[in-house]
Protein backbone atom coordinates (compact mmCIF):
# COMPACT_ATOMS: atom_id res chain seq x y z
CA UNK A 1 0.00 0.00 0.00
CA UNK A 2 2.46 2.53 -0.65
CA UNK A 3 4.84 4.83 1.67
CA UNK A 4 2.57 5.09 4.16
CA UNK A 5 0.82 2.58 5.39
CA UNK A 6 -3.08 1.99 5.81
CA UNK A 7 -2.74 2.40 9.70
CA UNK A 8 -1.04 5.22 9.86
CA UNK A 9 -3.38 7.67 7.78
CA UNK A 10 -4.99 8.62 10.91
CA UNK A 11 -2.54 9.23 12.75
CA UNK A 12 -0.99 12.20 10.95
CA UNK A 13 -3.89 13.06 10.27
CA UNK A 14 -5.06 13.12 14.33
CA UNK A 15 -1.25 15.05 14.69
CA UNK A 16 -1.86 17.61 12.47
CA UNK A 17 -4.98 18.30 14.98
CA UNK A 18 -3.15 19.68 17.35
CA UNK A 19 -2.33 22.53 14.61
CA UNK A 20 -6.03 23.90 14.22
CA UNK A 21 -6.52 26.65 16.20
CA UNK A 22 -3.34 28.69 14.17
CA UNK A 23 -5.41 29.36 10.73
CA UNK A 24 -7.96 30.24 12.88
CA UNK A 25 -6.41 32.90 15.36
CA UNK A 26 -3.89 33.98 12.70
CA UNK A 27 -6.80 34.90 9.85
CA UNK A 28 -9.28 35.87 13.14
CA UNK A 29 -7.06 37.71 14.62
CA UNK A 30 -5.75 40.13 11.35
CA UNK A 31 -9.42 40.38 10.92
CA UNK A 32 -9.62 41.95 14.11
CA UNK A 33 -6.95 44.33 14.24
CA UNK A 34 -7.73 45.66 10.72
CA UNK A 35 -11.83 46.35 12.22
CA UNK A 36 -10.29 47.89 14.93
CA UNK A 37 -7.73 49.91 14.25
CA UNK A 38 -9.98 52.19 12.35
CA UNK A 39 -12.56 52.69 15.24
CA UNK A 40 -9.83 54.09 17.35
CA UNK A 41 -11.42 57.86 16.87
CA UNK A 42 -13.70 60.38 18.13
CA UNK A 43 -16.34 59.60 15.01
CA UNK A 44 -16.56 56.50 15.90
CA UNK A 45 -17.26 57.75 19.36
CA UNK A 46 -19.77 59.96 18.24
CA UNK A 47 -21.51 57.92 15.99
CA UNK A 48 -21.85 54.83 17.97
CA UNK A 49 -23.34 57.86 20.57
CA UNK A 50 -25.63 58.14 18.32
CA UNK A 51 -26.85 54.63 18.29
CA UNK A 52 -27.12 54.95 22.42
CA UNK A 53 -23.69 53.70 22.93
CA UNK A 54 -21.77 55.17 25.77
CA UNK A 55 -18.07 56.55 24.89
CA UNK A 56 -16.58 54.07 27.41
CA UNK A 57 -18.57 50.86 25.95
CA UNK A 58 -17.70 51.94 22.08
CA UNK A 59 -14.01 52.37 23.23
CA UNK A 60 -13.55 49.09 24.95
CA UNK A 61 -14.94 47.57 21.52
CA UNK A 62 -12.23 49.11 19.46
CA UNK A 63 -9.47 48.12 22.27
CA UNK A 64 -10.65 44.59 21.99
CA UNK A 65 -10.86 44.51 18.82
CA UNK A 66 -7.23 45.76 18.39
CA UNK A 67 -5.73 44.28 20.78
CA UNK A 68 -7.34 41.03 20.88
CA UNK A 69 -6.54 40.88 17.31
CA UNK A 70 -2.73 41.29 18.21
CA UNK A 71 -2.93 38.45 21.01
CA UNK A 72 -4.64 36.11 18.35
CA UNK A 73 -2.17 36.76 15.79
CA UNK A 74 0.74 36.16 18.27
CA UNK A 75 -0.99 33.64 20.07
CA UNK A 76 -0.80 35.15 23.05
CA UNK A 77 -3.66 34.48 26.35
CA UNK A 78 -5.78 33.38 23.51
CA UNK A 79 -8.36 32.15 26.31
CA UNK A 80 -9.05 36.00 27.77
CA UNK A 81 -9.17 37.64 24.50
CA UNK A 82 -11.06 34.91 22.61
CA UNK A 83 -13.70 35.25 25.87
CA UNK A 84 -13.51 39.06 25.49
CA UNK A 85 -14.37 38.82 21.94
CA UNK A 86 -16.88 36.35 22.27
CA UNK A 87 -18.07 38.84 24.40
CA UNK A 88 -18.57 41.54 22.07
CA UNK A 89 -19.56 39.57 19.30
CA UNK A 90 -22.50 38.91 21.66
CA UNK A 91 -23.35 42.47 22.38
CA UNK A 92 -22.51 43.50 18.12
CA UNK A 93 -25.15 41.04 17.11
CA UNK A 94 -27.55 42.15 19.62
CA UNK A 95 -26.76 45.64 18.58
CA UNK A 96 -27.53 45.02 15.19
CA UNK A 97 -30.54 43.10 15.88
CA UNK A 98 -32.57 44.66 18.56
CA UNK A 99 -31.26 48.74 17.74
CA UNK A 100 -29.67 48.73 14.38
CA UNK A 101 -33.29 46.34 13.14
CA UNK A 102 -30.54 44.64 10.50
CA UNK A 103 -31.62 41.34 9.70
CA UNK A 104 -29.39 38.31 9.75
CA UNK A 105 -28.09 38.10 5.80
CA UNK A 106 -25.73 41.25 5.14
CA UNK A 107 -26.76 42.20 8.88
CA UNK A 108 -25.32 40.39 11.79
CA UNK A 109 -23.97 36.68 9.78
CA UNK A 110 -20.34 37.77 10.25
CA UNK A 111 -20.76 38.54 14.24
CA UNK A 112 -22.26 35.51 14.95
CA UNK A 113 -19.44 33.94 12.80
CA UNK A 114 -16.95 35.54 14.83
CA UNK A 115 -18.43 34.77 17.81
CA UNK A 116 -18.79 30.71 17.22
CA UNK A 117 -14.67 31.38 16.04
CA UNK A 118 -13.88 33.00 19.25
CA UNK A 119 -15.22 30.20 21.51
CA UNK A 120 -13.52 27.76 19.44
CA UNK A 121 -10.55 29.37 20.29
CA UNK A 122 -11.23 29.56 23.53
CA UNK A 123 -11.87 25.86 23.82
CA UNK A 124 -8.93 25.31 21.61
CA UNK A 125 -6.55 27.82 23.04
CA UNK A 126 -3.17 28.94 21.52
CA UNK A 127 -1.75 25.85 19.93
CA UNK A 128 1.60 24.43 19.73
CA UNK A 129 2.24 27.23 18.09
CA UNK A 130 1.84 30.50 19.88
CA UNK A 131 3.61 32.74 22.83
CA UNK A 132 0.92 30.72 25.05
CA UNK A 133 2.74 27.51 24.45
CA UNK A 134 6.12 28.25 25.14
CA UNK A 135 5.20 30.35 28.32
CA UNK A 136 3.11 27.01 29.52
CA UNK A 137 0.02 29.48 29.87
CA UNK A 138 -3.42 27.78 30.23
CA UNK A 139 -1.43 24.30 31.28
CA UNK A 140 -2.59 22.43 34.21
CA UNK A 141 0.29 21.38 36.83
Amino acid sequence: MGLVGKNMMPEIIGSLGALAALPLRVAMGAAFVAHGYPKLNRKTIEKMKGLGLSPAATAAGALTDFVGGIALVIGFVIPLAALLIASEMLGTTLLSKFRMNKGFLLGYELDISYLAEALTLFLLGGGPLSIDAVLRIGEES
